[in-house]
This record gives C-alpha cells, structure tokens and sequence, in this order.
C-alpha cells in the first residue's frame, strides 16, 4: 500500500512537470523575447495559450503536497525544515509570476507594463530552478531523515544546481515545442519558425546539460549515478530516444506525436529519477515503509486520490480541450 500512495505522489510529480513546466518554460521564453516591438508577436501567442489554463496546473502542486504530508509526514517534514529556503523561493515566485502576469494585461502605461512583464518573466525561472534544486537535495541524499539539516548546503551543490539548471532547460524546451504546435495551428508560419528554432536550441540544451549531469553525478551522487546507469537505465535511453525523436520531427517540420514525444522525454527523465531513488524518500535513506503513514491513513489516501481522478481529471480535460480550440480567451 505504501508503494501505491508513492506511485500516486510521483504521478502528480509528472503532471507538474509536464504542465506546469510548460508554464514556467514560456516565461522563459517571454524574458528572452527581446524588446516590446520585437517581442509583441512571440508574448502575445505566450499569453493567448498560458491564460486559461496556468492556474490549473498548480492544482498538481497542491496535490503532491497534501499526498507528501499525509502519507509520508516523516519525509515532509524532513525537507521543509532543511530546504525551506528554495522552498521559500518557489514559493515566492509562483506568487510573483501569478501577479505578474495579471497585472500586466491591466496596466495601462508602457514602462508599468514592462515591469510586470520582467516579474513574470523572472519568477518563471526562478521556481523550476528551486524545484530543481530541491530534487537534486532529496536525490543525493543532503536532507537527513530527522530534518533540520543545513539550510544552504543542502542544496547549494553541484546535483542541485545540475537539477535547477536541467529543469530551467527542460521546461523551455517542453514550451518551445508546445508554442510552435499553437503557432503552427493558428497558421502564423513565421511565429511556427521562430519556437521552432528555439525548441531546437533548447532541445540540444537540455543534452548537454544531461550529458554533463553524468560527470557531475558520479562525482558527487554515486548511488543516484549507479542506479540511473543501471536499474533505471531503459527510462534513461528511453527518454534519449524520445528527445531525438521530438527534435527529428521539428527539423522536418512536422507535429504529429510532436507534443507527445516532448513530453514523453521529459516525463521519462523524472520517471527515471524515481525508479533510481526507489525504496529510498530521501535519496539514500528513510525507505517508503519507514517514513508512510498508518495503513488507514494510506487507504483514505488512495480514495481521495481516486475520487479527484475522477472529478477533477475530466474537468482538466476540458479545460485543455477548449483552450486548445480557441473558445477561451483571456481579458
């Protein structure tokens, strides 16, 4: 039962990462965009496609948070009293991006427009770094099961700033690839052109930072490194494949299984993470058994994660599909 409510957590942690990554990686985006003339087209198809659906995709976040605290309260605990100050980070940032992008649609002078529009675009790199950072904390083994470990060691160190680099570099890339599919739908061959570009720059990013991470990981994550190489290896080629596939089809401009194969190389890399933890919550120690909640709190878990799959799934469905299709705007 243990394993399941962990299988449940780790299920909204990819949901997270492919949605709200997204978000976060258009933000990226919207920062390198360039000046208001030139950057007037890329924002505006950034914000047309982000506007309906980007608070939803913090319902991910909440989720995995209510399923951490519950069913494994010694591991919650442990990594907000060690990594509170990422946390804090993150925090901060989805609250500033949020504001940010609302208020930039309703103020009226250029330079405040500017201002809000660089809050946004800034907090957008700053929460996947954080996360980032925080997976690489957890992954390596720095948060120690009875918590209070060291406030900036613990994540100021080469896994955690590989982990906050590669999630910066990925959620551009899952961006850049979902807003040349838009460009493409909406018929803009020049805007299609232009994220197509940077899904590819980005794409040979995220490479290379995978390919340094080997380096970095033997070095300073050894058990993370063993297992990646070895009982997670078929997630980690996996993921190789479907990255090379993904930039394959934007150099031959197509985008049949575009987004899916994007998303797949992503949701493969995290997937790969967990398998390579697993029995481990803290990287390298307090197994799933040790640190899970009693059985009858793990059972109301797996109801109340099997009720909100079948209440909040379809609604998030729809609100994917009419956003897709243009009938949401936002004002």
């Amino acid at each position: 039962m243990q394993d399941t409510v962990a299988i449940l957590l780790f299920v909204g942690v990819v949901a997270y990462a492919l949605l709200g990554g997204a978000d976060f990686g258009a933000g990226f985006w919207d920062l390198t965009a360039g000046g208001a003339d030139r950057g007037r087209r890329p924002r505006h198809l950034i914000d047309t496609s982000i506007g309906p659906v980007w608070e939803a995709n913090h319902t991910w976040l909440i989720y995995c948070l209510v399923i951490l605290w519950s069913g494994f309260p010694t591991a919650f605990t442990a990594i907000t009293t060690t990594l509170y100050l990422p946390l804090v980070f993150a925090a901060l940032g989805i609250v500033l991006r949020g504001s940010g992008f609302a208020f930039r649609h309703n103020a009226l002078r250029t330079p405040e427009q500017r201002l809000y529009g660089a809050v946004f675009a800034l907090s957008s790199v700053l929460t996947p770094y954080s996360f980032g950072a925080i997976a690489g904390a957890i992954a390596s083994g720095r948060v120690p099961t009875g918590g209070n470990g060291n406030a900036l060691t613990s994540w100021n160190h080469p896994t955690s700033h590989l982990g906050g680099i590669l999630a910066v570099v990925v959620c551009a890339y899952l961006a850049a690839v979902y807003l040349h599919v838009e460009a493409r739908r909406a018929g803009d061959t020049a805007l299609a052109r232009y994220f197509r570009d940077r899904g590819l720059a980005a794409g040979a990013a995220a490479g290379a930072v995978s390919v340094a991470g080997i380096f970095v990981l033997h070095s300073d994550a050894k058990r993370l490194f063993h297992d990646l190489s070895h009982v997670a290896l078929p997630l980690v080629i996996g993921a190789a494949v479907c990255g090379v596939a993904c930039i394959l089809l934007l150099l031959t401009h197509r985008t049949v299984l575009l987004r899916q194969t994007a998303a797949a190389a992503v949701a493969l890399v995290v997937c790969g993470w967990g398998v390579a933890q697993y029995p481990y919550l803290l990287g390298t120690h307090l197994t799933i058994d040790e640190g899970a909640s009693p059985r009858a709190t793990l059972q109301v878990l797996i109801v109340v994660a099997c009720v909100a799959g079948v209440t909040v799934l379809p609604s998030l469905v729809l609100l994917f599909r009419l956003a897709g299709r243009g009938r949401l705007t936002i004002h």
